[in-house]
């Protein structure tokens, strides 16, 4: 008689880190669209055990932030995303229309918290009740380009928000080790 034991998605990829690492004790923090219900966890492992902490909820997720943009910008969800961080460095770090675009991300799309959790605006995403990631007229709307076709020309508008969207990640992630990092110290 064999016991299947069925952990939780984040705990899983937590232990996959923890446990082959040389320490015994770390701040853990997994991130990713979505495993059950979870969509960032917060972990403490301390010798062989690992406490979750807290975790963000779906909808509201850094990896389903990412993957939208991803999508909005012409590349396949859950295999595109590389090609959305290459494309960051493209982008015109001291342009005018990234930093608008970093500043619509943070005013319209989203509210980071200082703890690095954020809150996502419903309105502009479709994953949770629809086919697509975002919904599409309200995201060309907000940032006054047209969703890119996957086999048109990339333009430097693709680049700026490309980078615009790598720099709040970045900002989201920091927020949420500093975060993680008074709690476990």
């Amino acid at each position: 008689k064999m016991n299947l034991l069925f952990p939780e998605h984040h705990l899983s990829h937590a232990a996959s880190t923890f446990y082959p690492s040389p320490y015994e004790e770390a701040a853990i923090i997994t991130v990713d669209g979505v495993g059950e219900w979870a969509t960032a966890s917060f972990c403490h492992g301390k010798g062989k055990d690992i406490e979750i902490l807290y975790e963000l909820q779906f909808p509201h997720s850094v990896g389903l932030l990412y993957s939208a943009f991803t999508y909005f910008l012409g590349f396949k969800v859950n295999s595109g995303e590389y090609k959305l961080m290459g494309l960051a460095p493209y982008g015109n770090v001291d342009g005018e229309d990234m930093k608008r675009h970093v500043e619509q991300i943070k005013s319209e799309l989203i509210t980071i918290h200082e703890d690095g959790s954020l809150w996502m605006n419903q309105k502009y995403f479709n994953y949770s009740t629809g086919l697509t990631m975002v919904k599409e007229k309200k995201w060309e709307e907000l940032f006054g380009m047209a969703i890119r076709d996957p086999e048109s020309e990339m333009e430097q508008c693709h680049c700026d928000l490309g980078l615009a969207i790598q720099l709040v990640t970045e900002e989201i992630l920091i927020a949420m080790a500093k975060h993680l990092k008074k709690l476990t110290g």
